[in-house]
């Protein structure tokens, strides 16, 4: 008996980190010391010294069940995106630089080009947030999950001064609320989109014309990152009184974590084109609105709250980015909470 017939292969552990190296090697920062290999991950933190009073920020999250479509549709290039989306977005959220990420996948069995196609996404989501991929860990769990099958999550550190921290604390009535747009359902409510359609490949295959893409195409597409665009709009001069990543809990939930007491959100439902994905979901499903606005970003992926005098230069801000802003309602006097309308 040994190791390889107890279902863990080390040999395929080998191969896998070879076969990433040249993705993760994109990622690196001047900052990080050392290679690939080590029992850490080392990252300097000479830079820190010039801020006044730095501020560590951490964010750690997954793809939910996102990961069954990529199994499904045999696609493992771009759930890599997905899992580093969600921790730099709730770092950047804060005012943060994302600085470092770590990968953890769990798996039935090691596939080498697999975990390598897995790991090339998540090389390409730390470049799109200008974040080095430091280190990661692949663990084969025989037994304990179908070999075809696997997990994905992630943890990233980011920094920032503590002035600069968007904190909510200057918010006030009068202000404007922009969003940006999303790529489509992101990473969050997938249980539910399980639940609405049949997940076969047959299913994830079939073109939908208001989609102009299959089913998994739509589905699949990555979460979008935002550090770029929020780190234009903060370059820009533009002081962000409040922020929120629109994920699990949708509008309701991650929008009221923005304010501060004696303030309350308004969301114009009508101020930017919500995308066929959800409106097909919605139908499918027979999701009532309330619901789908509880679940889904509805096509906003983060929402800032800016000055009014402040408004087209964080739009043009958001554009010079690559993003895309769209006004989208206003803070009043109230009770804490959201209003969709």
């Amino acid at each position: 008996m040994d190791y390889k017939k107890a279902g863990v292969d080390i040999e395929a552990g080998y191969r896998s980190v070879e076969l990433m190296k040249e993705h993760v090697k994109k990622t690196m920062r001047p900052e990080v010391l050392g290679g690939l290999g080590g029992f850490s991950g080392a990252f300097s933190l000479a830079k820190i010294k010039e801020m006044d009073e730095p501020v560590l920020l951490s964010g750690t999250d997954g793809c939910g069940t996102k990961v069954k479509l990529a199994m499904i549709m045999d696609k493992h290039d771009t759930i890599g995106i997905d899992a580093v989306a969600m921790c730099v977005n709730d770092i950047a959220c804060a005012g943060g630089e994302p600085l470092f990420f770590l990968d953890y996948i769990a798996c039935g069995k090691n596939y080498p080009e697999k975990i390598a196609a897995i790991v090339s996404g998540v090389a390409e989501g730390c470049l799109q947030s200008e974040a080095a991929l430091i280190g990661g860990e692949t663990a084969e769990h025989p037994g304990l999950m179908p070999e075809e099958d696997y997990d994905l999550a992630g943890f990233a550190v980011g920094v920032c001064d503590k002035k600069d921290m968007i904190t909510g604390e200057s918010l006030k009535a009068g202000d404007i609320l922009v969003g940006m747009a999303s790529s489509g359902v992101h990473s969050n409510g997938f249980s539910l989109v399980r639940k609405v359609f049949e997940m076969t490949k047959e299913s994830l295959d079939t073109y939908y014309e208001e989609l102009g893409a299959t089913l998994g195409e739509a589905l699949l597409a990555p979460t979008r990152i935002y550090v770029k665009a929020l780190k234009s709009v903060k370059n820009a001069g533009i002081t962000v009184k409040a922020c929120s990543h629109i994920t699990g809990g949708g509008f309701y939930e991650n929008i009221p974590r923005m304010l501060t007491d004696g303030v309350h959100a308004v969301i114009e439902k009508d101020s930017y084109p919500v995308p066929p994905i959800f409106k097909l979901l919605a139908e499918k499903g027979n999701i009532a609105e309330q619901m789908m606005y509880n679940t889904y970003n509805m096509g906003l992926g983060m929402i800032v709250a800016v000055d009014p005098a402040d408004v087209e230069r964080t739009m043009e801000a958001v554009r010079a980015a690559g993003d895309v802003p769209y006004v989208v309602g206003r803070i009043e006097s109230g009770e804490k909470g959201v209003t969709l309308c």
